[in-house]
């Protein structure tokens, strides 16, 4: 019989605190949100006394969540405090990753030509240049322009128009931009009759769906640049993004219809915290029922809910990579 077992810690500086009581802990982690996000929840008393942590932590400390069975704990989250409040009865630490760091404000400037790199690399330049920046997918702009805007503000929009997972990897300090679905971390396996606990997954084939995708840039010379993929009738997707060749236009045209248009199960599932899974990792999924549905797919997001009652950790999966 597994014990549930935590540790979590908060550091400033030379200086280190464990926390010694937890209510519950939730934990989100996506490639498509750019942040993951930790609550850690305390009782607001313990033995009638009130916890007066905000005393002890503050804003930009760092913290580390480590959760798991027995001595068999894993490094589920590690950031920093963004916020402390006092919500119903409790007390919420609220937590981000890297990108706690990445809301600073950058200088202007214009990028004339540029490309997601290029861009990226400028914020770490700006805000920190002890990240690294692992980038594989470079989208040419003709031009990109900053102004009165954050590290934060960049990301997102660069995101937005190209579709690209964008995520922080802590532990090594790197800033990651890759296509959609690209980047592959570990791999691990689940069946719906043995280790899923319960499952709103719904699987549906490439034959079900229609979509028409459009993605309308305007050049230096000011004409629209557009340019469709998919099938008329269904569903129909249009997206504007900033300066870009006929070339970058038709890239992003094409990778957002391919990921629309996988066969395969849309929705999610609950599991509990072994194995270990976070967002990249490959998951495959196995019926006995229907092994023509088994696959391997991408993990898009992961959510984890900790306390006394149980640990669950919560998988949503992209698209499908192979049989």
């Amino acid at each position: 019989m597994f014990q549930l077992n935590w540790k979590i810690g908060f550091k400033s500086g030379k200086k280190r605190w464990n926390l010694g009581v937890l209510a519950e802990c939730e934990i989100e982690k996506s490639t498509k949100n750019l942040t993951d996000t930790a609550t850690i929840i305390l009782p607001e008393c313990e033995f009638n006394k009130v916890l007066n942590v905000s005393q002890t932590l503050k804003r930009g400390y760092g913290v580390a969540i480590n959760l798991g069975y027995d001595d068999n704990l894993k490094l589920e989250f590690e950031g920093y405090i963004k916020e402390i409040k006092a919500v119903d009865g409790s007390l919420k630490i609220f937590c981000e990753d890297a990108l706690f760091l990445f809301r600073k404000g950058v200088t202007n400037k214009e990028l004339k030509p540029a490309s997601v790199k290029k861009i990226a690399q400028y914020l770490i330049d700006q805000i920190d240049p002890s990240f690294t920046l692992i980038c594989d997918y470079d989208i040419p702009y003709d031009k990109f322009t900053i102004y009165q805007a954050t590290g934060f503000d960049v990301l997102a929009k660069i995101q937005e128009e190209t579709g690209a997972d964008i995520f922080f990897d802590m532990k090594n300090k790197a800033l990651h931009i890759h296509a959609a679905y690209t980047w592959k971390g570990g791999e691990v396996d689940f069946s719906l009759q043995r280790n899923i606990e319960s499952s709103s997954l719904e699987y549906k084939n490439a034959e079900d769906k229609k979509v028409e995708i459009t993605i309308e840039s305007v050049g230096l010379d000011g004409k629209t640049i557009s340019h469709t993929e998919g099938q008329a009738g269904g569903e129909k997707i249009t997206k504007k993004v900033g300066r870009m060749s006929s070339k970058a236009v038709k890239i992003l045209a094409q990778n957002e219809y391919k990921n629309r248009m996988s066969p395969g199960y849309e929705g999610s599932f609950d599991t509990w915290l072994i194995p270990y899974v976070e967002p990249s990792y490959t998951v495959g999924i196995y019926d006995d029922d229907y092994p023509e549905r088994d696959g391997r797919y991408y993990a898009e997001s992961v959510k984890i809910s900790f306390s006394s009652s149980g640990g669950k950790r919560t998988i949503t999966p992209g698209i499908k990579l192979s049989k």
